[in-house]
């Protein structure tokens, strides 16, 4: 049976979506939002847009896929996040829910947890943490790296260049750095990077951070108690299914 990723397990969702707080994305060319219905059918004007949605089958790729993805394999719901490391938002939803979440809900092996890069053209430094991160996640370092970009976020945001930063960082956690510095350098991640995109905006992803819980669609920032009572509410809707 070939192994369920975030890429694949998107293509198949119908979803109800709450619309929160969250860092909207914006075409550089044309300056309308992503995802509004009034682009939905222009073509993308972004390198990132354009990619092809198909997912990357390398095997950089395949195991970067793998180590953004935790929690217990048989858990029955999965909640897929697409974030991008810049965003305020995406940061605040990392500080304030994302670890009771894990505690709660991924540690105790009810739910399977995954992150997809939705990296926005304002945010200049969004891709180079994307890959910094999908560097890390081909040596099963993402979710440490995910954790010490969203902390350090405030000093790496505004960087003409924050490669060295992030390499600082990858360097702290143990990373094996000729590597990272190498898959860094060459960009051997962007292909999943923008595999994810393409994925998450035909998903209907416009904006970040966007979380799908099972069947729902959250987009925005919201708090431990609100994301609760939707995990809540789609376990027990998968448990009076069986």
């Amino acid at each position: 049976m070939p192994m369920v990723t975030p890429n694949r397990l998107l293509a198949a969702v119908t979803l109800a979506i709450i619309i929160l707080s969250s860092c909207r994305g914006r075409d550089t060319a044309r300056g309308d939002a992503i995802g509004s219905p009034a682009n939905a059918s222009a073509a993308p004007a972004t390198p990132v847009a354009r990619a092809s949605a198909a997912m990357p089958t390398d095997s950089i790729s395949e195991r970067a896929d793998r180590g953004r993805i935790r929690g217990n394999p048989q858990a029955g719901l999965w909640i897929i996040e697409a974030s991008d490391f810049q965003c305020p938002y995406c940061k605040m939803w990392h500080d304030s829910t994302y670890g009771s979440l894990v505690k709660d809900y991924v540690e105790s092996g009810r739910v399977r947890l995954a992150y997809l890069n939705f990296p926005l053209s304002q945010h200049q430094n969004a891709m180079p943490a994307a890959e910094a991160a999908m560097c890390a996640s081909v040596q099963d370092k993402f979710w440490p790296m995910h954790d010490s970009l969203f902390s350090s976020q405030q000093t790496w945001e505004t960087l003409p260049n924050a490669v060295p930063a992030f390499d600082s960082i990858a360097a702290r956690l143990g990373v094996a750095m000729p590597a990272w510095r190498n898959c860094v350098a060459r960009h051997l991640t962007r292909p999943l990077i923008e595999a994810d995109y393409a994925r998450s905006k035909s998903a209907g992803v416009g904006s970040t951070p966007t979380f799908f819980v099972g069947d729902q669609q959250l987009s925005g920032f919201q708090g431990y108690a609100f994301f609760r009572q939707v995990v809540e509410a789609q376990l027990a809707k998968r448990s009076g299914s069986r």
